[in-house]
């Protein structure tokens, strides 16, 4: 015999390698776990992921964005202490497993015959009862009749003074168990497959294959080899953009610092892309008919991509993701915003710039968009939180109701409507500073009376667009409202207007008044165009004629005089417009325009000044080129991850809805028949227990004699 002498130490190694092994295998353990697993995905679902950094900053600030880039926030689904988790819930759950999955395979062969007569009246459901025939013929009645319930049945004599007994020992619901092994191993199969399907594999070739993030610009042929994954990478999920009538085969993978370029065993062709919409605007229909070139047979395959309807190749999934501008082509008039310069046109490519030059001031003209279809909701009642009904989910009359200045607001009932195209484009100085513009093709009624230009303008991304709206004038064009803005920033036609009100509005026989109301119609003008310093600032528009009032009106005197300035503003304006009219060989206004035009007009010269462009742009004409954004995603995990939610359904359904029971009944010989006690269990108390136990003593006993 050897004889096997363990150190101290050596025992208080296998002590602790033991308690390790307790604790990864242990319920809390892998509870704990999981709900660290839930807060980060919760994280990761409100915070937007792998969005390049300055949009971080720009949204939570310099700290908080530290702080994210810290704790890998910003990539939380790829970040190293996510993946650990999951690799530590893999280890306890598999541990978990194989630690119960043999007792619990032994108990279900088990069929616990040997429990003690003396056990059985301990069970909280048990009865007693006589039968007329031998306990062996008993025993054996009785074991058919359970088989036929859907019981398993295992029969086993002994030998007692008063003769030989028979215990049968029968259970039911044995599925209860394996759904435990099924819902765990579901937990398993589903982290596994979500390890497969996540970055893993991609960090694994950056750390181990020397692939390298790529920052910079340029073309996607001229990117070096070191940030491209091979055809080959086992799992991956990037973007690719095909415009109309041309093809690609290498995706974008999104990295929080830059990108990576998967390179595709395919080139996908855009044939068409399809985009078809309800009566509502809402669109119906994304659409793209594309051919699949393979690029070791060159063979050809033809296939439609639709939302929820991808299409498979070599194992690669394309999915319908958006859709984008494929470079379109669009001419642009320049119109200046105070006529102090001739307008001209321009063309340009969305995606391309052109350089344009201010006098001494140089400028980048940048074309960011171009959008065919614009259906808004344009009723007031929409309030700020409701959405558009477009594809991007923009309100456009919520976006106007956050315009530069003051406005009035109408009461109207929701009314959606096509407002037509728009484009977008950046303006940027000599310092490489931009502001993004906004503007709609057609003139818009938005409910004040008349039809409005849409300039829309912001400094950053981050913020909503914020919209001058200048009145069409009778031709539908801006030049009316250029015009009178010209007329505004000149001493000459000033004073001509402000004559031709004074004269007009003072009764003739008391010309005396002429003068002096004339001397307040310059005032109210020259405030208005921010020629005078108020409380010691330059200031313009109706913010002037307010901060006048505040400091030189006492307060209660302040409604009646802002009144009569106003009244006076609008005389005079109305009269600057004519002698602009007059100057440019233009006919008056249409009646039925004058007052719907000037109001909309005083609102939008007083809001002007905080419209920083000395030029706006607006769409003439356009050739649209439409692009399909495609997700293509090789995801080995998926199936792994669908035979895990199949196994953890089941598993939770066995778990919940099967109980699991074990039956014993006693047969000892008593006279001429047979004495019999019946006892259950159950693996939880409900009242169908309760329920199934009379039946079962009625049926097995011919009576039901349940004990207290």
């Amino acid at each position: 015999m050897t004889t096997v002498d363990l150190s101290p130490d050596q025992e208080r190694g296998s002590a602790r390698w033991q308690a390790v092994i307790e604790l990864l295998s242990s319920m809390r353990f892998a509870i704990s776990l999981l709900s660290v697993i839930c807060i980060a995905s919760v994280i990761g679902t409100v915070l937007k992921q792998n969005e390049p950094t300055n949009n971080y900053i720009n949204q939570f600030g310099p700290f908080w964005a530290e702080l994210f880039f810290a704790l890998k926030l910003n990539t939380v689904y790829s970040a190293w202490w996510f993946l650990l988790i999951l690799a530590f819930l893999v280890v306890s759950t598999s541990l978990c497993i194989a630690r119960n999955t043999p007792k619990i395979l032994v108990d279900l062969k088990n069929y616990k015959e040997n429990i003690r007569e003396q056990s059985l009246k301990a069970f909280h459901h048990k009865a007693e009862g006589h039968l007329n025939e031998a306990p062996e013929a008993a025993a054996r009645r009785l074991g058919a009749l359970l088989a036929t319930g859907g019981w398993k049945v295992k029969l086993q004599a002994r030998d007692t003074p008063a003769g030989q007994g028979w215990m049968l020992a029968a259970k039911a619901g044995a599925a209860n168990k394996i759904g435990y092994i099924a819902a765990h191993s579901a937990i398993v199969l589903v982290c596994v497959g979500g390890l497969l399907d996540g970055d893993l594999m991609v960090r694994a070739q950056m750390w181990f294959g020397g692939k390298e993030i790529y920052s910079g610009g340029g073309l996607i042929a001229d990117v070096p080899a070191q940030h491209r994954l091979s055809e080959r990478n086992p799992a991956f999920r990037g973007n690719l953009l095909v415009a109309e009538d041309t093809a690609s085969g290498t995706a974008i993978l999104n990295q929080s610092n830059g990108i990576l370029l998967q390179e595709l065993p395919f080139v996908i062709e855009l044939k068409k892309f399809i985009v078809e919409y309800y009566s509502t605007g809402m669109p119906k229909l994304f659409a793209s008919d594309i051919v699949i070139h393979d690029k070791a047979t060159g063979q050809k395959q033809e296939a439609r991509v639709e939302v929820n309807h991808p299409a498979s190749y070599k194992g690669i999934n394309i999915y319908q993701s958006s859709f984008d501008d494929g470079g379109s082509h669009v001419t642009l008039q320049a119109v200046p915003m105070a006529a102090a310069t001739r307008a001209f046109e321009v063309q340009g490519t969305i995606g391309s710039s052109t350089d344009l030059t201010n006098g001494s001031e140089k400028l980048s003209l940048e074309f960011t968009g171009l959008r065919v279809i614009n259906v808004e909701n344009m009723s007031a009642s929409a309030g700020l939180s409701d959405a558009g009904v477009d594809v991007r989910k923009v309100d456009l009359r919520s976006a106007i109701d956050e315009r530069l200045g003051a406005g009035h607001k109408t009461t109207q009932t929701k009314e959606l409507r096509n407002v037509g195209p728009s484009v977008s484009y950046k303006l940027r100085d000599a310092a490489g500073q931009a502001r993004e513009y906004n503007n709609y093709m057609l003139p818009v009624n938005a409910g004040d009376g008349i039809p409005v230009f849409l300039l829309g303008m912001r400094e950053t991304p981050s913020e909503p667009f914020r919209y001058l709206r200048p009145p069409a004038d009778e031709n539908s064009e801006l030049t009316g409202f250029i015009r009178l803005r010209a007329a505004l920033e000149t001493p000459a036609l000033r004073e001509r207007a402000v004559q031709r009100y004074a004269r007009k509005a003072v009764d003739p026989k008391r010309p005396e008044l002429t003068q002096q109301l004339a001397d307040s119609a310059a005032r109210s003008l020259g405030l208005f165009a921010g020629l005078e310093q108020v409380q010691g600032k330059q200031v313009s528009g109706l913010q002037a004629l307010a901060d006048f009032l505040e400091s030189n009106v006492p307060e209660a005197e302040r409604a009646r005089a802002g009144e009569m300035f106003v009244r006076i503003l609008n005389g005079a304006l109305f009269e600057l417009d004519a002698v602009a009219r007059e100057q440019a060989g233009v006919k008056p206004l249409p009646t039925e325009l004058a007052q719907p035009f000037m109001s909309q007009a005083v609102l939008a010269l007083s809001d002007a000044p905080f419209y920083p462009a000395p030029m706006t742009f607006l769409l003439k004409d356009f050739q649209q080129v439409q692009a399909s954004v495609f997700q293509v995603a090789r995801a080995p995990g998926q199936s792994i991850v669908y035979l895990g939610c199949a196994l953890l359904i089941l598993g939770i359904f066995a778990m919940l809805y099967v109980r699991e029971r074990r039956l014993w009944v006693w047969l000892s010989p008593e006279g001429q028949g047979a004495r019999a006690n019946l006892a259950l269990s159950s693996n939880r108390k409900t009242l169908d227990v309760d329920r199934e136990f009379d039946q079962l003593s009625a049926r097995l006993l011919g009576r039901s004699e349940t004990t207290p």
